[in-house]
């Protein structure tokens, strides 16, 4: 009885209780479950509360530490350093399998088997790889040179993002566009969500305006939201320009519209992160200027605000790593799209299923749960890029969690402290973005032998 409560049989019995799943979905939740596990240990790594609490009521902390020659009061295991070496172990472990399943066509092949199974091996081998970094000798010239590895590996993840982005902008007007040649109610919701958006940029704009500029001073703030607003209104003219449309029918207002939303957010949350500029008053104290004064109040409970922040930031790099690995994403990223013609216009366009329509009919019980085998035809995405994605993304893990280029002073406490790094990295992203997208609008008109298709 005591084995039929705590063995196979009661995991079979709470397995029965979830929902069907895909396989493929399957795996990519439990590589992503590693992620998180280790993205969770870099955060406690880089907790001073943590550590100091750990002194406190963890009996025989110091001989323990002793004991596991972490140092006596086991700082070889918190800081910048430490958060290198585990993102080492875990960047590693992707890339191996990226290499591993390179080619791989079939799901029924041996390596992808090992793809979709033996998870108890692979946490295993997971943790190995993140321990034995700790092990690495000369380990000053390996943080100077894993520094340099992680900031290329960070700025790639940052550029798939955006191109990602350009991408869906494109692929929700060409979907909805589709639309509208059956039903008017299509261009009707076109013009609402593009009135929507510009609506949004426009309030962005005026309020950072109101809120991060004085009549003296706040120079960089003055020029930059000025500089950002000038993009969007640049760009929104290219879209809709006669030589665009010639040469691009679906190209329109919605995609500038929502480049025009993520270019206002990154301006806001490049000011966000910009160290605050102080200057004397009539009493010759130093005062805060260029920062709404209520932004003040809501760092009161800083703990509060940096693990909601915190959840909602490594929450999207998530999302997507996940929604960036589907063999839609990885075709755009190539510059293969889907023609016009087999476009289905839908409200949710973006929630296309990966496997067959048949995929129902393959389906099997394993542990209690039911298992749709989705990939019995071949695999529905690229298993390559997958690991691939969550290398880089494990790499701007360890970029983000300890600020980038000012990581001895790093702290998961400050991590919403302003530094120049993360305001720059910011901006330079904006215009990045903006660039893409201005790219898809000319590249016919700059090489017009070529095809292009967005």
């Amino acid at each position: 009885q005591l084995a039929c409560c705590c063995g196979t049989a009661a995991c079979s019995l709470c397995c029965k209780c979830c929902p069907k799943i895909k396989q493929s979905t399957s795996t990519r939740f439990m590589y992503a479950l590693y992620f998180i596990l280790v993205t969770i240990i870099c955060c406690v790594m880089m907790s001073t509360t943590v550590a100091n609490e750990m002194k406190t009521h963890i009996p025989f902390y110091k001989q323990m530490c002793k004991g596991i020659q972490a140092g006596e009061m086991c700082e070889k295991l918190v800081g910048y350093s430490a958060v290198y070496k585990v993102c080492f172990g875990m960047a590693c472990f992707f890339f191996l399998f990226f290499l591993f399943t390179i080619k791989i066509n079939s799901s029924k092949s041996c390596r992808a088997y090992i793809h979709n199974g033996f998870w108890l091996i692979k946490l295993i081998l997971l943790a190995a790889m993140c321990s034995g970094a700790f092990f690495i000798p000369d380990q000053d010239t390996f943080l100077n040179a894993w520094r340099y590895v992680g900031a290329t590996g960070g700025f790639l993840f940052i550029a798939i993002q955006l191109i990602l982005l350009v991408e869906f902008a494109h692929k929700w007007n060409k979907n909805w566009t589709a639309g509208a040649n059956h039903k008017q109610m299509w261009n009707g919701l076109l013009a609402l969500v593009t009135l929507i958006l510009y609506s949004i940029a426009v309030a962005a704009l005026v309020l950072m305006a109101l809120f991060y500029t004085r009549s003296e001073g706040c120079t960089y703030n003055k020029v930059l939201i000025g500089v950002n607003g000038g993009l969007c209104l640049f760009v929104s003219l290219v879209a809709i320009s006669p030589c665009v449309q010639n040469r691009q029918p679906h190209s329109g207002l919605l995609q500038s519209g929502v480049i025009s939303c993520y270019v206002m957010y990154l301006t806001f949350s490049a000011l966000s992160s910009k160290p605050p500029e102080t200057i004397l008053d009539e009493n010759n104290r130093n005062i805060t200027i260029c920062v709404p004064e209520f932004s003040q109040g809501l760092h009161r409970d800083e703990n509060l605000v940096t693990g909601l922040g915190t959840t909602i930031l490594f929450g999207c790099i998530l999302y997507s790593c996940l929604t960036s690995t589907t063999r839609a994403s990885s075709e755009a990223l190539r510059g293969i799209y889907a023609t016009p013609e087999t476009e289905v216009a839908r409200c949710c366009f973006c929630c296309v299923p990966d496997g067959d329509a048949d995929s129902e009919e393959h389906t099997e019980k394993r542990g209690g749960q039911a298992v749709i085998y989705d990939e019995k035809k071949g695999t529905v995405y690229s298993y390559a890029y997958f690991h691939f994605v969550f290398f880089l993304a494990s790499l701007y893990v360890m970029m983000t969690v300890t600020h980038w280029f000012h990581y001895e002073s790093a702290q998961i406490e400050k991590f919403f402290t302003g530094t120049w790094s993360i305001f720059w990295i910011k901006m330079v992203s904006c215009w990045v973005c903006v660039c893409l997208y201005l790219w898809t609008l000319i590249a016919p008109l700059c090489c017009p032998t070529r095809e292009f298709s967005v």
